[in-house]
């Protein structure tokens, strides 16, 4: 056997005549990014540069890291990360007094790749100070519109769905999208405190005729509600906002003033894709660190591993005025805008199979 037959299969990306049916896309993609940019520009956004390299990458249980190792001068390693999201950084930026900022930089996130994932991907992020969340929600709108005036689409559609971006969105707070589409109840499955009940959101599940897997944990049966039968349901038509997650699915955002079962958390859905997820954020840093050491253990429980907490951004959290954020899928946004069946068709240079 030839050395060259244990080599991994070379992408054809770069082959002359692929690229040509891709280029299309691709100077797509540059153009809804000069509209965004200008978008962003017009409003009073600061680009910020915020660095890839971080001690913790992210502290929720389900998001995965690169990890890697420093070496310093003394030729002592220490462990970093390539971060999932420049969300402490611009934080930090938000403590230093800085109020209207945006990134639009490459992240990264391993144990992803699909048609709508990949290991390395454009992420788009911006912050308003002293602001509702409302306001972040309608940059997010405005966006979307932008894309599709800028490719020349009456619609996105992805796998046989379509959503008039132009049309006014749905708001629809979660439990009403457990009721309408899951027959669930699922402020029922809280305490007032926002503490949540496992075995009454099962009970919901049975009578409802949607099959129990055997892990039993909250987080875990909400996911799987909200993936199998809600999600599909999402954008449909036109662009819907989900509003008014449990204060459990929210690490970084802060109650409601108005019900402590739930956060000012928000995800934006076209076509039942998911493209961005904003916040009202939460800038008690002892309570930050409760959620973040909650999400560790879990994550330990789950994968054998935890991640550092970034004291940095615990000690900047005292000083961060109230704010909300948004971070967005740019690769999606541009998927959606283009047609393009798999996020690989959108970006430039895509990671090697393999490789993650």
């Amino acid at each position: 056997m030839s050395a060259s037959s244990n080599m991994p299969p070379v992408s054809a990306w770069w082959s002359p005549s692929v690229h040509a049916d891709r280029r299309p896309v691709l100077l797509a993609r540059n153009r809804i990014e000069a509209a965004v940019r200008g978008y962003l520009a017009q409003e009073g956004f600061i680009l910020v540069d915020p660095p890839g390299l971080q001690r913790s990458p992210g502290n929720e249980a389900h998001l995965h890291a690169f990890s890697t190792t420093a070496i310093g001068n003394d030729g002592i390693g220490h462990p970093f990360y390539l971060h999932t999201s420049p969300e402490f950084s611009m934080k930090k930026l938000l403590a230093a007094g800085e109020a209207r900022i945006a990134s639009l930089g490459h992240v990264w996130r391993n144990r992803e790749r699909g048609a709508l994932h990949h290991p390395e991907f454009t992420m788009l992020e911006w912050y308003r100070v002293q602001e509702r969340y409302e306001a972040v929600m309608d940059d997010c709108i405005a966006m979307l519109r932008l894309a599709a005036t800028t490719t020349g689409v009456s619609a996105f559609r992805w796998r046989g769905r379509e959503c008039d971006p132009l049309a006014e969105p749905e708001r629809l707070s979660v439990a009403e999208a457990f009721s309408r589409y899951a027959g669930i109840d699922l402020l029922a499955t809280m305490t007032e405190a926002g503490r949540t009940d496992a075995a009454a959101l099962v009970r919901q599940m049975e009578a409802a005729g949607i099959a129990v897997p055997a892990e039993h944990d909250w987080s875990y049966l909400f996911t799987r509600v909200l993936t199998e039968k809600i999600e599909l349901h999402l954008g449909q038509g036109r662009v819907t906002i989900l509003d008014r997650y449990p204060a459990s699915e929210a690490a970084l955002a802060r109650r409601a003033p108005d019900d402590a079962r739930v956060a000012e958390r928000f995800e934006v859905y076209a076509c039942g894709v998911e493209l961005a997820n904003g916040f009202g954020e939460l800038t008690d840093a002892a309570e930050q660190r409760v959620r973040f050491e909650a999400e560790m253990a879990e994550k330990q429980r789950l994968y054998g591993e935890r991640y550092p907490l970034d004291e940095d951004f615990l000690a900047a959290l005292e000083v961060m005025p109230a704010a909300s954020g948004i971070a967005m899928g740019f690769d999606r946004l541009v998927m959606l805008a283009t047609g393009a069946t798999r996020i690989e068709q959108v970006i430039w240079v895509p990671v090697a199979e393999g490789a993650a």
